[in-house]
């Protein structure tokens, strides 16, 4: 059946290649440079499309679009054409085109430049009734069927395209994403951020557990990393003077894809002098409350089923209550051969050997996570779960973290963050330690940002939310994939 349909394709594009020298030896240029259009098609109809016949204006239009149907008859054929928001039927009458021989050489794919008056049919079909047309680009393969359009997934995604060509749904969507990204610009930009941009290409990777992908600089033959992660470099921003700083910007993780991982995604980060994570708290539950709000009209979401209220304030719950609160275990009272033996019974394994901190870190993210349907803020996290947060003010086992999840995914990542440069040193080689024991993602040592450190750096708060994830939660989708114009597919 595949060697069917690549035949067949193969014999259309001989078709439209004949097509195209035809047109060619007529000295018809089938890619022209441009088109000046007098209106867009969804002006047309907005503006023109409710009124009867006999109130249509009088006055010729230039629209353009590609040809998504095409029905040529003797003296009068008929096509409708897409623009990127709407789309009207083109009527093609003998009598009226001294070019309407040409329309043996169009063909569905094609791209129109149209002039004509507004008409509607007996139908009452919003029309142009065509003086002329131009062929401004030809199609050399067919379109997928427009009434089958592309059902295998994979496909949509290797070939966004043509997904977007066939389904504006798909470009609604997309739209969609960047209204949410300006959304995000524009709360703090209004709260007094910057938008900042940091090195995609890193000496040294860091602010995130994480596999990084490697390359080479040729001119200075050494090695470097894609970004993990702004966060070392935003924090330098704060020690040089800035006070509220952001980014929106990749970051690339060599890690597995599935729905909700792609290595290359799309990350907000936001760094905020003399605040702590409390404050962070506020800030992000304001931010996403409102973004969701004015994307929707709506403070509560419905995914897949399942409602979900975002006004703030949301629910806030230590990770040790947490586990208390689903597993029925007080793990601050178990001691170290209770909790070895309870991550035994749950197949639980920690990398680099037992780890207190990262035991009831794992039985968390194993266990009592995927339970964590509404909004969240989960805090207070062990202290080996990051080399980049302060300890906790109150109890030194634990940081001022906190993570924020819905449907059981995690959507951010915040922090009171480190300033004091010898517990930051200490902190490294702690990590260090941990990668000589065969730990695979630990944080580097960054003597640079050692040093920049010791220069003084504000107590701060600061914020990591993955943006693809939170854009496939409002848009109603079940994997990055969905909102992610070229996703890497396996």
């Amino acid at each position: 059946m595949a060697e069917q349909k690549t035949n067949r394709r193969s014999e259309i594009e001989k078709e439209r290649l004949k097509s195209l020298q035809e047109l060619e030896d007529m000295g018809i240029n089938p890619f022209v440079y441009s088109y000046k259009r007098t209106i867009t098609l969804l002006v047309l109809r907005e503006k023109y499309g409710e009124l009867e016949e006999k109130n249509l204006p009088k006055k010729v239009f230039r629209v353009a679009g590609r040809i998504m149907k095409f029905r040529k008859m003797g003296k009068m054929s008929f096509a409708d054409i897409d623009d990127a928001f709407s789309h009207i039927q083109l009527i093609f009458k003998k009598d009226l085109l001294k070019d309407y021989n040409l329309l043996k050489n169009l063909n569905i794919g094609d791209f129109l430049g149209a002039e004509g008056t507004l008409f509607k049919t007996h139908t009452g079909e919003f029309s142009l009734l065509l003086s002329k047309f131009t062929l401004l680009t030809k199609s050399l393969l067919p379109l997928p069927e427009k009434y089958h359009g592309i059902k295998d997934q994979e496909l949509k995604y290797r070939k966004r395209y043509l997904h977007l060509i066939m389904d504006k749904d798909a470009r609604n969507l997309f739209r969609t994403r960047s209204k949410i990204i300006s959304e995000v610009r524009r709360f703090l930009g209004s709260r007094g951020f910057i938008d900042v941009e940091t090195p995609y290409l890193q000496p040294i990777y860091g602010g995130a557990n994480a596999k990084p992908f490697k390359t080479h600089l040729n001119s200075k033959n050494t090695d470097m990393f894609l970004a993990i992660s702004p966060e070392l470099y935003l924090k330098r921003l704060l020690i040089g003077g800035f006070e509220k700083v952001f980014e929106i910007g990749k970051s690339f993780r060599n890690e597995s894809i599935d729905t909700t991982h792609n290595p290359e995604f799309t990350i907000m980060e936001v760094y905020w002098a003399y605040v702590d994570y409390n404050d962070m708290m506020k800030l992000t539950e304001e931010m996403i409350s409102e973004i969701i709000f004015n994307i929707t009209g709506s403070h509560t979401l419905l995914y897949q089923g399942k409602k979900l209220n975002f006004k703030a304030p949301w629910n806030r719950i230590t990770m040790s209550n947490a586990i208390k609160e689903h597993l029925k275990i007080n793990i601050e009272k178990m001691n170290d051969i209770e909790i070895s033996d309870f991550i035994k019974k749950h197949k639980i394994v920690i990398e680099g050997g037992f780890n207190r901190g990262l035991a009831i870190a794992e039985i968390f993210d194993k266990l009592v996570q995927p339970h964590l349907i509404q909004p969240v803020f989960v805090t207070d996290y062990p202290k080996e779960t990051t080399a980049l947060c302060k300890l906790h003010r109150k109890n030194k086992d634990k940081i001022e973290r906190f993570e924020i999840f819905v449907l059981g995914m995690e959507l951010g990542n915040a922090y009171s963050e480190l300033n004091n440069p010898v517990l930051q040193e200490e902190f490294f080689n702690n990590e260090e330690r941990r990668a000589e024991l065969g730990v695979l993602e630990t944080q580097k040592f960054d003597a640079d940002f050692i040093e920049a450190l010791k220069y003084g750096m504000p107590p701060a708060g600061g914020l990591g939310v993955g943006l693809d994830r939170l854009i496939m939660l409002i848009c109603d989708k079940v994997s990055l994939r969905d909102v992610i114009l070229f996703p890497i597919v396996k």
